[in-house]
Protein backbone atom coordinates (compact mmCIF):
# COMPACT_ATOMS: atom_id res chain seq x y z
CA UNK A 1 0.00 0.00 0.00
CA UNK A 2 1.51 3.41 -0.88
CA UNK A 3 2.04 5.93 1.89
CA UNK A 4 -0.99 8.22 0.36
CA UNK A 5 -3.25 5.29 0.32
CA UNK A 6 -2.02 4.08 3.73
CA UNK A 7 -3.05 7.50 5.14
CA UNK A 8 -6.41 7.83 3.76
CA UNK A 9 -7.31 4.60 5.02
CA UNK A 10 -6.24 5.67 8.95
CA UNK A 11 -7.93 9.05 8.21
CA UNK A 12 -11.07 7.03 7.09
CA UNK A 13 -10.98 4.79 9.82
CA UNK A 14 -10.69 7.95 12.78
CA UNK A 15 -13.65 9.91 10.58
CA UNK A 16 -15.82 6.79 10.78
CA UNK A 17 -14.84 6.46 14.65
CA UNK A 18 -15.36 9.91 15.27
CA UNK A 19 -18.70 9.64 14.56
CA UNK A 20 -21.74 8.88 16.70
CA UNK A 21 -22.92 5.54 17.24
CA UNK A 22 -25.92 5.98 16.65
CA UNK A 23 -25.73 4.13 13.56
CA UNK A 24 -23.85 1.31 14.99
CA UNK A 25 -25.62 -2.65 14.52
CA UNK A 26 -25.82 -5.37 16.68
CA UNK A 27 -24.84 -8.66 14.89
CA UNK A 28 -26.43 -10.98 17.14
CA UNK A 29 -29.81 -9.39 16.02
CA UNK A 30 -29.03 -10.04 12.44
CA UNK A 31 -29.05 -12.81 9.57
CA UNK A 32 -25.43 -13.74 9.00
CA UNK A 33 -24.51 -12.05 5.72
CA UNK A 34 -21.77 -13.17 3.37
CA UNK A 35 -19.84 -10.39 1.75
CA UNK A 36 -20.72 -11.88 -0.91
CA UNK A 37 -23.85 -10.10 -1.22
CA UNK A 38 -22.21 -6.66 -1.01
CA UNK A 39 -19.96 -6.98 -4.38
CA UNK A 40 -21.16 -6.27 -7.80
CA UNK A 41 -23.27 -8.20 -10.59
CA UNK A 42 -19.16 -8.52 -11.87
CA UNK A 43 -17.32 -9.65 -9.34
CA UNK A 44 -20.19 -12.25 -8.26
CA UNK A 45 -20.59 -13.72 -11.71
CA UNK A 46 -16.73 -14.28 -11.63
CA UNK A 47 -16.92 -16.21 -8.81
CA UNK A 48 -20.24 -18.84 -9.37
CA UNK A 49 -18.70 -19.39 -13.06
CA UNK A 50 -15.84 -21.85 -12.74
CA UNK A 51 -14.28 -20.80 -16.04
CA UNK A 52 -13.87 -16.73 -14.58
CA UNK A 53 -12.79 -17.38 -11.23
CA UNK A 54 -9.13 -16.81 -11.51
CA UNK A 55 -8.81 -19.35 -7.96
CA UNK A 56 -9.94 -22.03 -10.03
CA UNK A 57 -6.26 -22.33 -11.25
CA UNK A 58 -4.99 -23.06 -7.66
CA UNK A 59 -7.86 -25.40 -7.29
CA UNK A 60 -6.33 -27.47 -10.71
CA UNK A 61 -2.98 -27.15 -9.06
CA UNK A 62 -4.07 -28.63 -5.50
CA UNK A 63 -5.88 -31.54 -7.50
CA UNK A 64 -2.32 -32.66 -9.22
CA UNK A 65 -0.52 -31.77 -5.51
CA UNK A 66 -3.36 -34.53 -4.01
CA UNK A 67 -2.21 -37.02 -6.50
CA UNK A 68 1.56 -36.33 -6.17
CA UNK A 69 3.47 -38.82 -4.62
CA UNK A 70 6.20 -37.84 -1.70
CA UNK A 71 10.08 -37.81 -2.93
CA UNK A 72 10.53 -39.26 0.85
CA UNK A 73 8.24 -42.29 1.20
CA UNK A 74 6.09 -42.43 -2.21
CA UNK A 75 2.96 -41.52 -0.38
CA UNK A 76 0.83 -39.23 -1.91
CA UNK A 77 -2.69 -37.48 -0.43
CA UNK A 78 -4.65 -39.55 -2.29
CA UNK A 79 -2.74 -42.58 -0.97
CA UNK A 80 -4.13 -41.75 2.47
CA UNK A 81 -7.57 -40.51 0.95
CA UNK A 82 -8.42 -41.57 -1.88
CA UNK A 83 -10.83 -39.98 -4.62
CA UNK A 84 -11.00 -36.32 -2.57
CA UNK A 85 -14.40 -35.62 -3.92
CA UNK A 86 -15.82 -37.85 -1.49
CA UNK A 87 -13.41 -38.41 1.04
CA UNK A 88 -12.87 -34.38 1.38
CA UNK A 89 -16.75 -33.78 1.21
CA UNK A 90 -17.79 -32.34 4.45
CA UNK A 91 -13.87 -31.43 5.65
CA UNK A 92 -13.00 -27.82 5.47
CA UNK A 93 -16.79 -26.78 6.98
CA UNK A 94 -15.47 -28.39 10.38
CA UNK A 95 -12.50 -26.61 10.76
CA UNK A 96 -10.49 -25.45 12.75
CA UNK A 97 -10.73 -28.37 14.88
CA UNK A 98 -9.55 -29.78 18.22
CA UNK A 99 -7.07 -32.93 16.56
CA UNK A 100 -5.05 -35.18 19.70
CA UNK A 101 -5.43 -31.71 21.95
CA UNK A 102 -4.45 -29.19 19.18
CA UNK A 103 -6.43 -26.89 17.68
CA UNK A 104 -5.61 -27.22 13.74
CA UNK A 105 -6.38 -25.03 10.84
CA UNK A 106 -7.46 -26.57 7.63
CA UNK A 107 -3.77 -25.37 6.62
CA UNK A 108 -1.86 -26.66 9.85
CA UNK A 109 -3.85 -30.03 9.21
CA UNK A 110 -2.42 -30.65 5.67
CA UNK A 111 0.85 -29.59 6.88
CA UNK A 112 0.50 -32.15 9.68
CA UNK A 113 -0.12 -34.75 6.94
CA UNK A 114 3.22 -33.62 5.21
CA UNK A 115 5.11 -34.13 7.92
CA UNK A 116 4.00 -36.92 9.56
CA UNK A 117 1.84 -39.39 6.96
CA UNK A 118 4.23 -38.79 3.88
CA UNK A 119 7.61 -38.14 5.81
CA UNK A 120 7.81 -34.71 4.19
CA UNK A 121 8.61 -30.52 5.02
CA UNK A 122 5.98 -28.10 5.98
CA UNK A 123 4.34 -26.07 3.72
CA UNK A 124 5.06 -22.12 4.04
CA UNK A 125 2.16 -20.03 4.53
CA UNK A 126 1.31 -18.38 1.68
CA UNK A 127 2.96 -20.39 -0.35
CA UNK A 128 1.93 -21.60 -3.65
CA UNK A 129 1.06 -25.40 -3.11
CA UNK A 130 -0.24 -24.97 0.46
CA UNK A 131 -2.64 -22.16 -1.18
CA UNK A 132 -2.88 -24.65 -4.00
CA UNK A 133 -3.77 -27.62 -1.50
CA UNK A 134 -6.05 -25.62 0.82
CA UNK A 135 -8.18 -24.57 -1.80
CA UNK A 136 -8.33 -27.72 -3.67
CA UNK A 137 -9.53 -29.35 -0.07
CA UNK A 138 -12.03 -26.60 0.79
CA UNK A 139 -13.55 -26.95 -2.81
CA UNK A 140 -14.38 -30.30 -2.46
CA UNK A 141 -17.33 -28.50 0.92
CA UNK A 142 -18.58 -25.71 -1.72
CA UNK A 143 -22.07 -25.35 -0.78
CA UNK A 144 -21.86 -26.97 2.57
CA UNK A 145 -22.95 -24.94 5.49
CA UNK A 146 -19.78 -24.00 8.20
CA UNK A 147 -20.74 -26.42 11.00
CA UNK A 148 -17.74 -25.39 13.82
CA UNK A 149 -19.47 -24.91 16.79
CA UNK A 150 -18.08 -24.51 20.92
CA UNK A 151 -17.43 -28.11 22.37
CA UNK A 152 -15.98 -28.48 25.41
CA UNK A 153 -12.52 -29.97 23.90
CA UNK A 154 -12.25 -26.00 22.04
CA UNK A 155 -13.94 -23.72 24.45
CA UNK A 156 -10.75 -22.60 26.05
CA UNK A 157 -9.71 -21.34 22.33
CA UNK A 158 -13.01 -20.68 21.69
CA UNK A 159 -12.34 -17.95 24.17
CA UNK A 160 -9.49 -16.86 23.31
CA UNK A 161 -10.02 -15.91 19.66
CA UNK A 162 -13.10 -14.68 21.33
CA UNK A 163 -11.19 -12.31 22.99
CA UNK A 164 -8.99 -11.37 20.57
CA UNK A 165 -12.10 -10.43 17.93
CA UNK A 166 -13.07 -7.95 20.77
CA UNK A 167 -10.02 -6.63 22.38
CA UNK A 168 -8.95 -3.08 21.03
CA UNK A 169 -5.70 -3.44 19.75
CA UNK A 170 -3.37 -0.87 17.72
CA UNK A 171 -2.32 2.91 17.52
CA UNK A 172 -5.41 3.47 16.35
CA UNK A 173 -7.17 1.30 19.56
CA UNK A 174 -9.74 -0.62 17.34
CA UNK A 175 -11.15 -3.86 17.63
CA UNK A 176 -12.59 -6.41 15.14
CA UNK A 177 -16.19 -6.09 16.10
CA UNK A 178 -16.15 -2.52 15.86
CA UNK A 179 -16.23 -2.65 12.24
CA UNK A 180 -18.02 -6.17 11.41
CA UNK A 181 -20.06 -5.98 14.22
CA UNK A 182 -21.20 -2.29 15.33
CA UNK A 183 -20.69 -0.84 12.30
CA UNK A 184 -21.23 -3.59 9.43
CA UNK A 185 -23.51 -1.96 6.70
CA UNK A 186 -22.66 0.78 6.65
CA UNK A 187 -19.58 2.35 4.21
CA UNK A 188 -16.04 3.14 5.22
CA UNK A 189 -13.96 4.55 1.63
CA UNK A 190 -17.02 4.21 0.23
CA UNK A 191 -17.50 0.47 0.38
CA UNK A 192 -20.01 -1.48 2.92
CA UNK A 193 -18.05 -2.90 5.81
CA UNK A 194 -19.22 -6.30 5.97
CA UNK A 195 -19.53 -8.25 8.70
CA UNK A 196 -16.47 -10.28 8.50
CA UNK A 197 -16.67 -14.05 8.24
CA UNK A 198 -14.95 -16.09 6.84
CA UNK A 199 -16.70 -18.60 4.60
CA UNK A 200 -14.86 -18.18 1.10
CA UNK A 201 -11.25 -18.72 2.04
CA UNK A 202 -9.17 -19.11 0.42
CA UNK A 203 -9.91 -16.28 -1.88
CA UNK A 204 -8.94 -14.60 -5.04
CA UNK A 205 -8.81 -10.58 -4.13
CA UNK A 206 -8.44 -8.45 -7.25
CA UNK A 207 -6.67 -6.17 -4.52
CA UNK A 208 -3.75 -8.51 -4.14
CA UNK A 209 -4.15 -10.03 -7.80
CA UNK A 210 -3.58 -13.76 -6.46
CA UNK A 211 -5.01 -16.37 -4.16
CA UNK A 212 -4.73 -15.44 -0.22
CA UNK A 213 -5.41 -17.02 2.83
CA UNK A 214 -7.89 -15.91 5.56
CA UNK A 215 -4.58 -15.19 7.90
CA UNK A 216 -3.39 -12.90 5.04
CA UNK A 217 -6.24 -10.78 5.32
CA UNK A 218 -6.23 -10.79 9.43
CA UNK A 219 -2.67 -9.80 9.37
CA UNK A 220 -4.06 -7.07 6.83
CA UNK A 221 -6.86 -6.02 9.46
CA UNK A 222 -3.78 -5.22 11.99
CA UNK A 223 -1.76 -3.74 10.09
CA UNK A 224 -4.36 -1.29 9.33
CA UNK A 225 -4.86 -0.60 13.04
CA UNK A 226 -1.23 0.01 13.51
CA UNK A 227 -0.65 -3.28 15.95
CA UNK A 228 1.39 -6.36 16.14
CA UNK A 229 0.42 -9.01 13.76
CA UNK A 230 -0.02 -12.44 14.78
CA UNK A 231 2.75 -14.98 13.11
CA UNK A 232 1.11 -17.39 10.49
CA UNK A 233 0.26 -20.67 11.96
CA UNK A 234 0.23 -19.40 15.22
CA UNK A 235 -2.04 -20.50 17.99
CA UNK A 236 -3.81 -16.88 18.24
CA UNK A 237 -4.51 -17.26 14.56
CA UNK A 238 -6.07 -20.48 14.83
CA UNK A 239 -8.15 -19.16 18.15
CA UNK A 240 -9.05 -16.45 16.19
CA UNK A 241 -10.00 -18.57 12.88
CA UNK A 242 -11.89 -20.60 15.19
CA UNK A 243 -13.74 -17.98 16.66
CA UNK A 244 -14.89 -16.80 13.24
CA UNK A 245 -15.95 -19.72 12.22
CA UNK A 246 -18.03 -20.34 14.78
CA UNK A 247 -19.40 -16.98 14.00
CA UNK A 248 -20.11 -17.80 10.64
CA UNK A 249 -21.88 -21.27 11.36
CA UNK A 250 -24.54 -22.13 8.82
CA UNK A 251 -23.14 -19.71 5.98
CA UNK A 252 -22.57 -22.00 2.67
CA UNK A 253 -18.98 -22.19 2.32
CA UNK A 254 -17.95 -20.33 -1.33
CA UNK A 255 -14.41 -21.27 -1.57
CA UNK A 256 -12.46 -20.60 -3.46
CA UNK A 257 -14.48 -16.96 -3.58
CA UNK A 258 -13.48 -14.07 -5.12
CA UNK A 259 -13.29 -10.43 -3.65
CA UNK A 260 -12.62 -6.78 -4.95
Amino acid sequence: MSTSKAWAFVLGLLYLFASTVSGATDLSKLKPQSSYELMSAENKAMQDDASLNPAMFWVGDGETLWNKPSEQNGKSCASCHGEAKKSMRGVAVVFPKIIKGKLLTLEGQINQCRTQAQASTALAYESKDLLALTAFVAYQSKGLPIAVRETPENKSAMQKGRKNFYERMGQLNLSCAQCHEERAGLKLGGAVIPQGHPNAYPIYRLEWQTLGSLQRRLRNCMSGVRAQQFDYGSPEMAQLELFLAARARGLPLESPGVRP
